[in-house]
């Protein structure tokens, strides 16, 4: 079950890490290894700063590494001679965050961010150190990092927790979501793969995605391990279009193998249309709604009421699907209705619109001109989901084509069998491969242009907690140019990545 919070951005405490100057180093070394605590550096954009960690780096010149601290301080020379790159690039960054910190006398302090979920164990894990985690106020005018909750430290088994966090890709590809905002990852999530199995229609390529997805699961192929993440996203894009496949009574094309449940794509184009067109108008109602909320947690009630994302636009779009109505059924309330909210919103709109203006005849007009590309944006990005049945009658024509050649060459003797098991396959083939980059790249269209855009006006700042692995070391086993088995046991075993 997805809990309430599920729904934002995960919450942050503003935090000072706080100890003794003799005690900042361990401080430091423990909250690099809980990897929970995004530290702000001082200096930021200005002349870089090295320190002697940073410049043995440099002399040395080595390969990239994976920074690695040690629990202890170890000798910067000894280190340099022995080509540890992995030591010295850890001791780097603790030497930026050390030079960061302010000092009042012996004490020294960092100000940073922390999971309100974390502030208790994290301050426990530093007390052992002698060091402390205050929790602070937000200062005025500052939002905090932004962590979805897909990429928190929910155990990795739970099915909510592993279905979110193959959907979180979805959104940090548009951006980063503002703090304020809402966290849409499980409903893009859930609005992707149903509009993707709308366009890739065919139960048995839906089958096909669905192995797919468990034999990456299961780790095969191993070059492609670095899609694991990934597989419930796709064997749930792959359910849809296994279940639109049923709908369509599509396997492998027309082969009758599936009744027809709902409709045939290649007989009925207009009510797939039509279909389509509905589901688009509601997922742009949905989008308003969240967009309002949106706005209101951003601004508060004068942000929600006059920008076109907010409840300005939401009536306009409202007003002009109530004079669809009218067109449609020909009711003449509909259209006295309809046109009255279209003018409440266009009112609101543009007065929020003329607002960021310099005002003047000049504002005016920009003002016009804005809000002339709201009303036609509104009424293309609806005629723009009936790319959701274009494609599903192009996956099915071409599914019609590979079965009607291969109907046509069984016929034709132990050759002509052969032949049409050759064509069967490389059709179906050819159709899985185009149909799914195409549907895939057009869902994803239409879930950035027309719905994230009402979403969302600004971006946020993610959050990036420091991070490194620390080991048990000691003076003596750096010059063997490798710890021993006995000194050199990992520290408990690094926390999973937040992001």
């Amino acid at each position: 079950m997805l809990r309430a919070e599920a729904a934002i951005p995960v919450r942050m405490r503003r935090v000072a890490i706080v100890a003794p100057e003799k005690a900042l180093r361990e401080s430091l070394v423990r909250i690099a290894e809980a990897g929970c605590v995004e530290i702000d550096l001082a200096g930021d954009g200005g002349p870089e700063v090295r320190g002697p960690a940073a410049t043995r780096l440099q002399r040395l010149r080595a390969e990239p590494a994976h920074p690695v601290l040690s629990e202890v301080p170890l000798d910067l020379d000894a280190l340099e001679r022995e080509g540890r790159a992995d030591l010295l690039a850890g001791e780097a960054q603790l030497e930026e965050r050390i030079g960061s910190a302010v000092r009042h006398g012996t004490v020294a302090a960092l100000a940073g961010w922390c999971p309100e979920t974390e502030v208790g164990a994290t301050a426990a894990r530093i007390a052992g150190a002698g060091g402390a985690l205050v929790p602070l106020r937000i200062p005025r005018g500052i939002d905090p990092p932004t962590l979805l909750t897909g990429a928190a430290t929910a155990p990795p088994a739970h099915p909510a927790t592993t279905v979110r966090r193959s959907f979180t890709p979805l959104v940090t590809t548009y951006g980063t979501v503002p703090y304020a905002d809402l966290d849409p990852t499980m409903a893009a999530g859930i609005v992707y793969v149903a509009m993707f199995g709308l366009m890739f229609g065919d139960a048995g390529h839906g089958l096909l995605l669905v192995v797919l997805a468990f034999l990456l699961r299961a780790g095969r192929p191993r070059r492609l391990a670095a899609l694991r993440p990934l597989w419930p996203f796709i064997a749930g894009a792959g359910l849809a279009a296994t279940l639109a496949g049923v709908a369509y009574g599509e396997f492998f094309g027309p082969t009758g193998v599936l009744p027809v449940l709902w409709l045939e794509p290649l007989e009925e184009p207009m009510r797939l249309l039509a279909a389509a067109v509905g589901l688009g108008a509601v997922l742009l109602a949905v989008a308003y709604a969240a967009g309002i909320v949106n706005r209101w947690r951003e601004g508060g009630p004068s942000a929600a009421l006059y920008t076109t994302t907010g409840i300005a636009g939401a009536a306009l779009y409202l007003g002009l699907a109530v004079v669809a109505g009218y067109v449609w059924l020909g009711q003449v309330a509909y259209g006295v209705v309809g046109a009255v909210i279209a003018v409440v919103g266009l009112g609101l709109a543009g007065a929020g619109l003329y607002a960021t203006t310099g005002g003047g005849p000049g504002g005016a007009v920009q003002t016009g001109i804005q809000l002339f590309d709201a009303v036609v944006r509104i009424g293309s990005n609806v005629v723009s989901f009936a790319r959701l049945a274009a494609f599903g009658l192009t996956h099915a024509a071409l599914g019609a084509i590979v079965w009607d050649g291969t109907t046509a060459l069984t016929g034709r003797g132990p050759v002509g069998v052969g032949a049409a098991a050759l064509v069967f396959l490389l059709g179906n083939a050819l159709a899985f491969s185009l149909e799914a980059l195409v549907a895939g790249v057009q869902a994803l269209r239409l879930e950035f242009y027309e719905l994230f855009s009402r979403l969302f006006e600004g971006e946020g700042r993610p959050f990036k907690p420091w991070h490194l692995p620390v080991q048990h070391l000691t003076p003596s086993s750096v010059a063997t140019g490798a710890p021993t088995a006995a000194e050199a046991v990992p520290h408990a075993q690094a926390r999973e990545e937040w992001s």
